[in-house]
């Protein structure tokens, strides 16, 4: 996945927190992330504040959110998505 052989930088971090966050990562890059994670404070507290929204919107289902918020996130998540791509 990245190179094995030198630390995550912070973009890389932000890019594999999900799959961290999943248990995903191969034992390799999930030990390069902890690493990174004990040295980074920036990047520790981004974690946080990742679990943190994860912990407070994980109860939320579709029909919480008033239909024009709803419509609104929607719409945002799928301008970033082709924004990135």
């Amino acid at each position: 996945m990245w190179r094995r052989n030198r630390g995550l930088t912070c973009q890389e971090v932000v890019e594999l927190v999900t799959s961290y966050l999943d248990d995903a990562l191969p034992r390799r890059d999930r030990v390069r992330f902890e690493r990174h994670i004990a040295d980074c404070v920036n990047c520790r507290e981004y974690l946080k504040q990742f679990e943190q929204t994860i912990a407070a919107t994980g109860s939320l289902r579709e029909d919480d959110l008033d239909p024009v918020v709803r419509d609104t996130l929607i719409a945002h998540f799928g301008d970033w998505r082709r924004d990135r791509v």
